[in-house]
C-alpha cells in the first residue's frame, strides 16, 4: 500500500480517528483504510460518517469488506467479526 494509508481502530475517542484520517488525507495519501475488528466496527463506521458529513464533504466510501478471523485465547478458538472500509477524495 504504498499510497495508502491504514488506521486501526480500537477503543479511542471517534474524533481521535477522525484527525487521524484528516492528517493522512493532507499528505500524499489518496485513499484511507479504516480496520476494526469485533466492537470497534460500529466506531470505524462513525469515524467514517462524521468524517464525511462534517469535515470532507468530498470524501467518499470507496469499499467496504467484512469478514471474520479465527482467534485463539484461553486454549479455544472463537470468530471474530472485521471490517475494512476504505474513504477516498472526490
Amino acid at each position: 500500500m504504498s499510497d495508502n494509508s491504514v488506521i486501526y481502530i480500537g477503543s479511542k475517542p471517534v474524533m481521535n480517528y477522525c484527525l487521524a484520517v484528516l492528517s493522512s488525507l493532507q499528505g500524499d495519501a489518496s485513499s484511507v483504510f479504516l480496520k476494526a475488528r469485533g466492537r470497534a466496527i460500529s466506531t470505524a463506521v462513525d469515524v467514517a460518517e462524521v468524517t464525511k458529513n462534517r469535515f470532507l464533504q468530498d470524501l467518499s466510501v470507496k469499499s467496504i469488506e467484512i469478514g471474520t478471523e479465527e482467534l485463539e485465547s484461553e486454549g479455544r478458538t472463537r470468530n471474530v467479526s472485521t471490517i475494512s472500509i476504505e474513504l477516498g477524495k472526490g
